[in-house]
């Protein structure tokens, strides 16, 4: 009996030291095993654990577009500064150029729209999408012979509203009463009145053949 336990007892002492060598082992792996040791390639990311890698430990460049799975990142994550002008943005931008030539006063050199230079030729103001005559007329006339004169010059006389408005602006000279387009208390065939504006813009009115300096209002393209 003696024998069979002398026996066993380097089995025992063998099976003591492989215990200890994989515990030992086990513990130097935890121990020496880190992100550095790891092969370029060697975990595929499908072992990698959601969230385990933070955005800030990729390189740039690291992750392509077409890896990326439609609609993972929206435009809360996308910074607009690093975007340039798409091409709708262009045809807005134009528009911006536009609107900006068109808002500038006497913009005889403005951007042109569509083939034509959009401004006011000379002698004439921007005001409320058009080009306003900044003198009355020379010469007094008749409201039919006002409107005639005007649309010879390709415009037309001013709305009577619009033309109390343009008097208030700071600069305008106003003739002592100034004939609009509109007419009012018609009484027959050429027989009707037409309102007037005063230097204050008080609206009144006088007979169609009455004699009133006026000014035109012509088209901005031109």
């Amino acid at each position: 009996m003696g024998r069979g336990l002398r026996r066993q007892v380097p089995a025992l002492v063998l099976v003591g030291i492989a215990l200890v060598a994989a515990l030992g082992g086990t513990v130097y792996a935890a121990a020496k095993i880190d992100g550095k040791t790891i092969k370029v390639k060697s975990l595929p990311g499908n072992r990698l654990a959601m969230g385990s890698v933070p955005g800030n430990r990729l390189k740039r460049g690291a992750i392509q577009g077409s890896q990326l799975a439609p609609g993972s990142i929206t435009g809360i994550q996308i910074d607009a500064s690093t975007l340039g002008i798409v091409p709708g943005a262009t045809w807005a931008q134009s528009a911006q150029d536009a609107e900006t030539a068109l808002n500038a006063v006497n913009a005889e050199t403005a951007k042109s729209v569509n083939g034509y230079k959009a401004g006011c030729k000379s002698g004439t103001v921007l005001f409320a999408g058009a080009c306003w005559q900044s003198k009355p007329s020379a010469s007094a006339l008749s409201a039919p012979a006002a409107a005639a004169s005007c649309a010879s010059a390709g415009g037309e006389l001013p709305e009577v509203l619009s033309l109390a408005a343009f008097s208030q602006r700071p600069g305008v000279e106003m003739a002592e009463e100034e004939w609009t387009g509109d007419a009012t208390n018609i009484a027959g065939p050429d027989t009707y009145a037409v309102l007037t504006v005063t230097p204050s813009g008080v609206v009144k009115s006088a007979a169609s053949t009455a004699t009133k300096k006026f000014r035109c209002v012509i088209p901005l393209l031109g």
